[in-house]
């Protein structure tokens, strides 16, 4: 099974990612922002990283920066799901190393056509 870590500082979102995640047959690890997404980044296996931007402690681009630094993260799909929609978050999302940009809310299959995408 394809390990998923969702990393979103809102309890509500998290709730919701997840349930569309475990609905697709991912296994979802859950994170609240970005310092315990690396912490929880040590020790599971994942095969994509999906992460909100704007979260205390270490923000979205923070956290894909950090993890690219990490040579097992470097060719794992992480993608942006934020509400932040201007190109030029999009673009330091890009130089940060992510690989993709999803702008909330969210269509859930679209979240999922996404997902399988970059994950092949």
């Amino acid at each position: 099974m394809r390990s998923i870590l969702a990393v979103d500082d809102s309890p509500s979102m998290r709730k919701m990612v997840s349930f569309t995640l475990a609905g697709a047959g991912f296994r979802v690890v859950e994170a609240v922002d970005g310092v315990d997404a690396l912490e929880k980044a040590q020790v599971e296996e994942v095969d994509l990283v999906l992460v909100d931007q704007n979260m205390p402690r270490l923000d979205g681009i923070g956290l894909t920066r950090k993890l690219r630094e990490n040579p097992r993260f470097q060719n794992t799909p992480i993608l942006i799901l934020t509400t932040e929609s201007s190109d030029q978050m999009k673009q330091a999302g890009r130089a940060a190393g992510a690989t993709g940009w999803l702008v909330k809310p969210f269509d859930p299959n679209r979240l999922i056509e996404v997902i399988q995408k970059v994950m092949r």
